[in-house]
């Protein structure tokens, strides 16, 4: 499905990044993984195979989407898939609000995704075949959980960012779609709820209305949906997104459940 391609993915050394990069190395892709720490990022890069290579850059730096896009280039002469899967996932609600944290955070989650879609424009638009962009966005954009109040706002901003890109750029042949993710079961994931409290047997005490399948969402489930969005099968669609839980988002109750 991406054979020949070049893709970049954030935020990539671990997690849903990492279980997307392995998903397009075997749908045919050359892989370039992403992260802030230099010897994690050339673990999983090494752990991929030889069709993976690595970029090292902090995206809260101004000028790193630049960088990594223009190094990109000058390796590979193409990009024709970017995935925008790096964020911060602090939590906050309005009385723990700063200010510093708020900016912080929308310039991973909001910012750099954008400026790193700015700078692939150009390459995009010179190479056969246009692009595709894949926001990996978070079901919280809808409104989010309490103690996430700035991460849900950078979801939605993207939200909105990606249907205004979808339109804007369809006739370069880019298309730009996103994946508002449902609660997965991430190597960060299983940290946090650790470092929480919760115990080492926290996913076995999720409410059953979180997850009629069993239990929740694995990063290799959600990568085969960024596979789809970035290949041609999902060609012409762009500027969707779509809501990769196991339950309706919108509308749902279950307090008739109680």
């Amino acid at each position: 499905m991406l054979e020949g391609h070049v893709i970049l993915i954030t935020g990539s050394n671990s997690g849903i990044g990492f279980a997307t990069a392995k998903l397009c190395l075997k749908a045919g892709a050359k892989v370039v993984v992403h992260g802030r720490d230099r010897a994690e990022v050339k673990a999983a890069a090494e752990q991929l195979g030889k069709l993976a290579s690595f970029v090292v850059a902090d995206l809260s730096e101004p000028g790193a989407p630049e960088k990594i896009i223009a190094d990109i280039n000058a390796r590979f002469g193409r990009l024709d898939g970017l995935v925008n899967n790096a964020a911060r996932l602090d939590r906050n609600n309005i009385e723990s609000l700063s200010e510093d944290l708020f900016f912080q955070m929308m310039t991973v989650n909001t910012l750099a995704p954008l400026k790193l879609i700015q700078a692939a424009l150009p390459v995009m638009k010179a190479q056969s075949g246009g692009g595709a962009v894949v926001n990996i966005g978070s079901t919280n954009a809808h409104c989010g959980a309490t103690n996430l109040l700035v991460y849900s706002m950078s979801k939605g901003a993207m939200m909105t960012a990606t249907r205004n890109l979808g339109d804007a750029l369809a006739k370069d042949n880019i298309r730009v779609n996103q994946l508002n993710v449902g609660w997965t079961l991430t190597e960060s994931e299983k940290r946090l709820q650790i470092s929480e409290g919760q115990g080492e047997n926290w996913l076995e005490n999720i409410p059953e209305a979180f997850t009629p399948s069993g239990t929740i969402l694995q990063p290799e489930q959600i990568a085969e949906h960024v596979i789809f969005w970035l290949s041609d099968k999902s060609a012409p669609v762009t500027g969707q997104v779509c809501d990769i839980e196991q339950y309706p988002v919108i509308g749902r109750n279950k307090i008739s459940e109680r």
